[in-house]
């Protein structure tokens, strides 16, 4: 039988108020704590820091406090990523952003989701992954939905709320997100 994280990361219902995740949960709390009141100066320390929080790319992450997650070991950065003030991400399942990504300000990034029946939503969630593509802008106080891919190149305009697939090389933006141009 399937554990509630094998479930989680799976993408399948589970019981998010399970013994294990919930710790799992306040491990990554006391990090980001730590990263948020980390003093600037002490690159070494943060260093440490992003590498203990994310599954991969905190040796070249560059983030800007505050920064939240669920649980931070199931984010897989690219290299040279970027993460302006107040970004937010929900990773209950796989978050997973390529190389030379900007994140502005205020961007929140969801894995997770929740059942539409009012009863079975009372003691169980799910999640879908999250991927975004090398070279992506993503403007500031933009919302990436549950399973949502975001192809290369892409630019994603402030203020959005990206609720389906973005192909490489386009900008879009809006609410729900629309391709508004495509790139050269």
């Amino acid at each position: 039988m399937a554990s509630e994280r094998e479930k989680m990361l799976a993408g399948e219902l589970y019981a998010p108020n399970d013994p294990d995740l919930a710790e799992a949960r306040m491990i990554a709390r006391e990090r980001c704590r730590a990263i948020n009141t980390n003093d600037p100066r002490d690159e070494k320390r943060l260093r440490d820091l992003l590498t203990e929080l994310f599954g991969s790319g905190g040796d070249s992450v560059w983030l800007e406090p505050p920064f939240r997650c669920d649980f931070g070991t199931n984010i897989y950065l690219g290299e040279k990523v970027y993460f302006n003030f107040d970004c937010v991400i929900l990773d209950v399942c796989e978050v997973r952003i390529g190389n030379n990504v900007f994140v502005a300000p205020g961007v929140h990034i969801y894995a997770a989701t929740h059942p539409l029946d009012a009863e079975l939503r009372r003691t169980q969630e799910s999640g879908k992954p999250v991927t975004i593509g090398d070279d992506v802008w993503i403007g500031g106080r933009t919302t990436i939905c549950p399973g949502i891919t975001i192809g290369d190149r892409s630019v994603i305009g402030a203020g959005s709320v990206v609720t389906k697939d973005v192909p490489a090389g386009v900008v879009v933006a809006g609410n729900p997100a629309k391709i508004i141009r495509e790139l050269e």
